[in-house]
């Protein structure tokens, strides 16, 4: 493997410490490209049907794409996928930062984690050499902590350490997994199967440039995006982060308030990136050779609590889900709520969503002050925002409950509380709401791995914002923008070709704020043009969009193998209720739209109507194993 891969994959058995390296061949690669893709082939070859997420036989494997470690902004990434432990669904979580790239020059492009460890561990690889060292020392620290320990122990301070917090160790459903402290792969409960392994970290160091087909063409390619960016729709996101949005989220009805009863909140102002960089944030920080920037740096203390520099800083995720679904306008408060999912490992959005969850609860008196242990769960209450979250971090209290996921504690508490739940598959929903964005409301339906906004792009690209982008949507063979509201076969068609190019982003692992079909830095063209000057393959945008619906189609064909359908297709029943005020006021999901809308989207996907992928789609995408699976 000469150009773009080492053509090296490391098999750990945890349970008896046993190292493999595995070298596939150049078709494996063409066809998977890395990241998602990559991941899915070992889960549906290697995790048997009705596994236990939290047990011995589930997989984790961590996967690098086929243009990681270029020279080129938005490169930087790495995919983990297992079973979820939410809701039995696959899992699928995506991280930038600097580990990455370093684990590409480190020798492997993936790391496939079988089995459990029998006390605890952390697998050191540097340049094509790994081994599992003893890490009972480092289990309990926080991240902060963890990583200064083990770049000691090694002796280099340029190692990069992805690991999990105490929330991993003590298996929080919503644990990540996480890497300079501040970068996590924070969907769907990867980090609670990493410390189902006794796996706490991956330390990595290599010296290995890698090797690109056409270095001249990859060159003028990032010379295009330095010399592009500071005019192109991105530089807001750089200038304030993802939190640029929340302004405009707001005005249009879309920021998900009070556990989702409104669209607006009264105390947005405070949570802006405006906010944010006039008060709290002290720099912008970047992953490897990213020209963007967008990464938030910030520093301040709440309540004597020092925010530390070393934590980044809060997204348009998080101001969100400690903000607004809680009613809190506290910046300080969410910046500190922030850094304790940081430093424990937890993900800012399922965090924030149980939180408001709880606070639902209690407001309706399925909580009361004998369960919250005297904490008042007050909407609007920051201490009881941040308390509750220590809580969770810890398995203390109430917190212990609530680490279960939302859905799961519904279940104990019973009366009327899995009406409050506002998730799908256990994956408890983003803050873009789908009663404006009706096509993202289908995504958030069918999505293997639950509701999630990085999986399409969003309805304002094909809407009134469509001739800014109109070129890029025409490569993608979109040229109808559809009226607001409206979930037409044509909204359909583009959710499903959205859907298929990003999910050729996370097997190929770019950003989707520098590559992407509407207002990104990048266009797919020159996703195309990168990863040829990268491989050195006469690839083609249909054939790199195929290894995106091809890994649609093996995360769907494992949940079928794990019992899930059209039944687990379903948004959460709270979504049905009119939002309350601003400018989504009496907007509500349209449940008889969408299971319409699931039936052309199934025959689209070429899927039977209980949405499993038929032999002639799945040979169609060289996945005729995967079929024989299902059978």
């Amino acid at each position: 493997m000469s150009h773009g891969f080492n053509g090296r994959i490391l098999h750990v058995d945890l349970t008896t410490g046993r190292m493999d390296v595995e070298e596939p061949n150049e078709t494996f690669y063409r066809q998977y490209l890395g990241g998602s893709a990559l991941g899915m082939h070992y889960a549906l070859k290697l995790i048997p049907p009705g596994a236990d997420a939290l047990g011995p036989e589930n997989v984790l494997v961590l996967s690098l794409g086929a243009t990681t470690g270029a020279a080129i902004s938005g490169q930087s990434r790495v995919t983990a996928t297992a079973k979820s432990p939410l809701g039995g669904a696959i899992g699928d979580a995506q991280a930038g930062g600097f580990w990455p790239a370093e684990a590409k020059s480190a020798g492997f492009d993936a790391y496939v984690f079988t089995g459990k460890s029998p006390r605890p561990v952390y697998l050191w690889v540097q340049d094509g050499q790994a081994e599992l060292r003893d890490a009972s020392h480092l289990w309990g620290k926080v991240t902060g902590e963890a990583e200064a320990a083990i770049r000691q122990e090694l002796g280099d301070e340029k190692i990069e350490v992805l690991q999990i917090g105490p929330a991993g160790e003590k298996q929080v459903r919503f644990a990540c997994i996480i890497n300079m402290s501040n970068r996590a792969n924070g969907r769907t409960g990867m980090g609670a199967v990493m410390g189902s392994k006794n796996l706490k970290a991956v330390a990595v160091r290599g010296h290995q440039r890698l090797q690109v087909a056409d270095r001249k063409a990859l060159t003028e390619l990032a010379r295009w995006g330095a010399q592009n960016f500071e005019s192109s729709n991105v530089y807001s996101m750089g200038v304030n982060g993802t939190a640029d949005v929340l302004a405009f989220q707001n005005e249009t009805g879309t920021l998900p308030t009070r556990n989702w009863v409104s669209g607006s909140f009264d105390g947005y102002e405070a949570l802006t990136g405006d906010a944010m960089s006039d008060t709290i944030l002290k720099e912008r920080d970047t992953c490897y050779a990213c020209v963007v920037r967008c990464k938030r740096v910030v520093e301040t203390e709440w309540q004597g609590h020092k925010v530390l520099p070393h934590y980044g800083g809060p997204e348009y995720e998080t101001l969100s889900t400690f903000g607004s679904y809680c009613c809190v306008d506290d910046l300080p408060a969410v910046a500190y709520a922030n850094q304790v999912c940081n430093m424990y490992g937890m993900d800012t959005i399922s965090c924030g969503a149980v939180v408001a969850f709880a606070m639902d609860c209690y407001e309706r008196g399925l909580l009361t002050s004998a369960d919250t242990g005297g904490l008042d769960l007050a909407f609007g209450s920051a201490e009881a925002m941040v308390r509750l979250t220590e809580q969770i971090a810890r398995r203390e209290g109430l917190g212990d409950l609530l680490a279960e996921g939302a859905a799961q504690a519904a279940q104990s508490i019973g009366r009327g509380a899995e009406e409050l739940v506002v998730a799908v598959k256990g994956n408890d929903l983003p803050a873009h709401m789908p009663e404006v964005k009706r096509s993202l409301g289908l995504i958030y339906a069918v999505n293997p791995f639950g509701a999630d906004h990085q999986s399409s792009e969003h309805d304002p690209a094909y809407e009134g914002d469509y001739e800014s982008y109109a070129e890029r949507m025409a490569s993608l063979g979109l040229l109808e923008p559809q009226e607001p509201f409206s979930l037409t076969p044509e909204k359909i068609k583009y959710a499903l070709y959205t859907e298929h190019f990003y999910s050729l982003l996370d097997s190929i692992n770019v950003c989707q704020f520098v590559w992407g079909p509407s207002w990104h830095l990048y266009s797919p063209n020159q996703l195309v043009d990168m990863a040829r000057a990268v491989t050195g393959w006469d690839l083609s945008l249909w054939e790199m969009m195929k290894v995106g619906e091809r890994r649609l189609n093996m995360m769907r064909a494992f949940n079928v193998r794990h019992g899930l359908g059209r039944k687990d297709d379903v948004l959460p029943p709270k979504l049905a209720e009119p939002r309350v005020g601003g400018a989504s006021d009496g907007i509500a999901i349209d449940f008889d739209e969408l299971e319409k809308a699931k039936d052309v989207y199934y025959a689209m996907c070429g899927w039977d109507q209980e949405g499993v992928p038929t032999r002639a789609r799945l040979e169609e995408l060289s996945l005729g194993w995967v079929a024989d699976l299902l059978e």
